[in-house]
């Protein structure tokens, strides 16, 4: 079901992860930002697009995690971005004979059997530096930066003053680091300044898991985010409300991605001074 956060934007919410697909509607059609996540709900959303008579005109996947860059047949041709070091990454990946077996087994099994993977990671990679989505429609500002994935980017949808965060700023995953990056902790408070520095043109956001919000919540989340990146930098006890007994129901299992998380961390300590 689509769900209007603002004037011209809409939401679409998977059921298992609750990930947010949002829709940005223009003069000729709509920007579909992370569709998700199995065959039944893209298909709904496309359903939906076509009782509005709304077709697809672009694409967007704001970093290369499965659930953010899929695709269905019947959400039609339309080019499909994303940031060239996001592009970079899901070519890498198809370009294993086996990618689709391995991709297969890393998702949740509840829905491993329908989640369609045939049109992954098909995505056009913008210029290096690219600030703008470019599409008939209004002006989407791409803001890059390399917390949680490579080349992840929010997009703020200057007109209704719409924050589509990705993998951020989220009320049921605490801030889930790439502890890949040579500075994970460091990317991470980068990214939250960035979104400190828009924060003043946000109406609305939307995580790419759980509930959107306005803007003081926006405020909100992303002093908690800082706080539990800052407690971990620091190696201090952690007191979040997303893990934990005020975890929400059906999320507990964060509190086991913070644990690996924390562990992670402490490993990367241990290698000669590496920093958390």
């Amino acid at each position: 079901m689509l769900k209007q956060v603002a004037e011209g934007v809409l939401v679409h919410q998977s059921a298992l992860l609750q990930n947010n697909t949002v829709v940005v509607q223009g003069p000729s059609g709509v920007l579909l930002i992370d569709p998700g996540i199995t065959g039944a709900e893209l298909a709904d959303l496309a359903d939906g697009l076509r009782r509005l008579g709304r077709p697809v005109v672009a694409g967007f996947a704001t970093h290369p995690d499965w659930d953010h860059a899929l695709w269905h047949a019947e959400l039609g041709e339309a080019p499909r971005y994303g940031t060239a070091r996001c592009a970079a990454d899901l070519r890498e990946l198809r370009s294993d004979a086996d990618w689709k077996a391995r991709l297969a087994e890393a998702l949740p099994p509840e829905i491993a059997d329908e989640t369609p993977l045939e049109l992954f990671g098909l995505i056009t990679g913008l210029p290096a530096g690219a600030t703008r989505v470019p599409w008939d429609g209004p002006e989407v500002r791409i803001i890059e930066h390399q917390a949680h994935a490579h080349g992840h980017a929010a997009l703020l949808v200057e007109e209704s003053g719409v924050l589509v965060a990705g993998d951020m700023l989220s009320d049921v995953l605490v801030p889930m680091l790439d502890l890949d990056a040579a500075d994970p902790i460091g990317d991470y408070l980068a990214a939250l300044e960035l979104f400190d520095g828009v924060a003043g043109d946000v109406e609305v956001f939307v995580p790419g898991h759980g509930s959107a919000g306005d803007a003081e919540r926006l405020r909100a989340q992303i002093d908690l985010d800082r706080a539990y990146v800052q407690a971990l930098r620091d190696d201090l006890p952690v007191s979040d409300p997303r893990i934990g007994p005020t975890a929400k129901p059906g999320w507990e299992w964060v509190s086991d991605v913070h644990d690996g998380q924390a562990q992670g961390l402490a490993r990367r300590g241990e290698r000669d001074g590496a920093p958390r």
